[in-house]
């Protein structure tokens, strides 16, 4: 059974960090692991993703370019999300996912996502 657990969520203010972990066991195969968030009111969006094959193949929203940085550590089944310089608007819950294969152009539509962490809660302010 695959699950995913996240953490390192909190309380920051702005232009401040915080670095997301997210756990996969369950998984053999390699896969695309994704963070997508979700504010209040507001749909579920994809924020960055990293195909676990290559570890460099790397997909990030415009929103958070250059700010934000996904990367994985294969031998721990973790994938890291770190935030740099946050804003107000990137208070949401963040969900870790995996997309079985590639990530491709579909990665960040949460519909093509097989599996989903619990959440845990990012608010700047």
């Amino acid at each position: 059974q695959v699950q995913l657990v996240e953490s390192g969520g909190g309380s920051v203010q702005p232009g401040g960090s915080l670095t997301l972990s997210c756990l996969a066991s369950g998984y053999t195969s390699t896969y695309c692991m994704g963070w997508f968030r979700q504010a209040p009111g507001k749909e579920r969006e994809g924020v960055a993703a990293i195909y676990t094959g290559d570890a460099r193949t790397v997909y990030y929203a415009d929103s958070v370019k250059g700010r934000f940085t996904i990367s994985p550590d294969n031998e721990k089944n973790t994938v890291y999300l770190q935030m740099n310089s946050l804003k107000p608007e990137d208070t949401a819950t963040y969900y870790c996912a995996v997309k079985a294969g590639y990530c491709g152009p579909q990665w960040s539509q949460p519909s093509r996502i097989k599996y989903w962490g619990q959440g845990t809660q990012v608010t700047v302010s």
